[in-house]
């Protein structure tokens, strides 16, 4: 099957260059993965902002969040016998892992979607606490109601888990701690209530049994969440054989809850997928795709900070035009158009 994905021609729409870092001494070094939304009048973009400090040579610094939410440094010497530093990403120290990037939340809006810009008197979103010292990730955004519930990725020490904070205004933010303990992330909730109950998507893992599998949660109230169940799984010698985690909120269609999800094989190589959920019952899964709708075909989403990457967690809906938001090579944000009823097309019943 073809990549289904119409790309923007102005892609990438986002690079680091193009936002003014968090504070003097940081620098940025790749903008991931945006929550996307509407908003008077205007599209948005939560947008995933990862930074860190200018590296001396023969050390690495490690930049962590404290107490107080300033950032401070971890100084490793490279030749540190307790060092291992192969990936880009991770670092791990006496047993320890360790990012080698601090993120945060930024918003942005658009009035065509295409050209953002950070508006006047919207502040960005930082790791608050002992459970986000290492920073706060991959902003999936939900309206139900008059609320918006930004279910992020909370790192530290302790573990990666799932943070909720929500809002009414975008300019007033109540944190509701973590929802869902380590190791757990690719939270998406979605946006109407099945009988009375909220339902989410997330995707604990174990590295001893099991695997990176995406989950169904169902809560009373949007913040107690139980009756967990394992619906759709990787697959072996196919494109999401390693991994597989929830996009943004499902999108109701008249065929079922319809999911755009990523899956990443055993070389890291992430592409976008599809599967379809029952109404009544997401539990049910009716249907996915065999073959990727969207993989890593340009430039800019094959080099990058972390190539072979396309990764959302955020689109807008437009009638039959999904419009989605994605992290590319781990360092740049682009859009692509998405036909609904192709997508549902492409899908093969279970």
């Amino acid at each position: 099957m073809k990549d289904l994905a119409q790309r923007f021609p102005e892609n990438p729409l986002l690079l680091p260059k193009d936002l003014t870092v968090s504070s003097s001494e940081m620098q940025i070094i790749s903008l991931l993965n945006p929550g996307a939304f509407s908003y008077d009048d205007k599209i948005w973009l939560l947008v995933r902002v990862a930074e860190s400090l200018s590296q001396k040579e023969g050390f690495i610094y490690v930049p962590v969040l404290d107490a107080s939410g300033k950032t401070e440094l971890v100084e490793v010497a490279l030749n540190d016998p307790d060092l291992i530093a192969t990936d880009p990403r991770i670092v791990n120290y006496k047993g320890l892992d360790y990012l080698t990037t601090i993120s945060h939340l930024r918003l942005l809006c658009s009035t065509d979607g295409v050209h953002f810009e950070e508006p006047e008197g919207y502040a960005p979103l930082f790791g608050n606490g002992p459970l986000e010292r290492f920073g706060i990730e991959d902003c999936r955004v939900a309206k139900i109601e008059n609320t918006y519930y930004l279910s992020y990725t909370a790192v530290s020490e302790s573990g990666v888990a799932v943070g909720l904070r929500t809002t009414t205004d975008w300019k007033n933010f109540e944190s509701k701690g973590l929802i869902l303990p380590p190791h757990n992330k690719d939270c998406a909730i979605f946006e109407e209530k099945i009988n009375g109950k909220f339902y989410a998507l997330h995707r604990p893992s174990s590295v001893d049994l099991g695997g990176n599998f995406i989950w169904l949660a169902e809560s009373p109230d949007g913040l107690h969440w139980g009756n967990h169940k394992c619906i759709v799984k990787t697959r072996d010698d196919l494109w999401d054989s390693a991994r597989v985690g929830a996009g943004a909120a499902p999108i109701k269609t008249a065929e079922g809850w319809l999911e755009v999800y990523h899956g990443a094989n055993k070389k890291n190589q992430y592409c976008l997928g599809a599967f379809l959920m029952d109404l009544e019952d997401p539990s049910k899964v009716i249907a996915r795709t065999k073959e990727p709708i969207m993989l890593p075909l340009e430039t800019y989403e094959l080099s990058g900070f972390f190539g072979y990457v396309v990764f959302t967690n955020g689109h807008i809906i437009d009638g039959d035009t999904l419009t989605v938001y994605y992290g590319a090579a781990d360092e740049f944000v682009c859009g692509a158009h998405f036909s609904i009823q192709q997508i549902l097309s492409a899908l093969i019943k279970i």
